[in-house]
């Protein structure tokens, strides 16, 4: 009984170590993954050009969109949203309003 108990420990720590957590933690890591995909504020995938919210409030906040040419202002929810076409966007941030 004593070897078959060691033998699982022995297992569970190998599989810890080479980052085969348990569900729980594969989940909060899942999570997490999902949030450096999608970073909070302006980013820009390949082509397109993004504006992640990220708030716990439900809050809508208006953001300045950089462009070429006059910027413009636009009210964004909870979550991401697609601005455009990332030749097109130079950034966006947001001005301190909620809408």
């Amino acid at each position: 009984m004593r070897v078959r108990q060691s033998l699982l420990s022995a297992g569970a720590a190998a599989a810890l170590m080479l980052g085969l957590a348990p569900a729980a933690s594969a989940t909060a890591t899942a999570g997490h993954a999902a949030t450096a995909l999608n970073p909070c504020g302006f980013y820009e995938t390949g082509s397109d050009a993004r504006y992640n919210h990220c708030t716990s409030d439900g809050s809508n906040v208006i953001i300045e969109v950089e462009v070429f040419g006059p910027n413009y202002e636009r009210c964004v929810g909870p979550g991401d949203t697609w601005l455009g076409s990332a030749s097109r966007i130079q950034g966006a941030h947001y001005v301190g309003r909620t809408c």
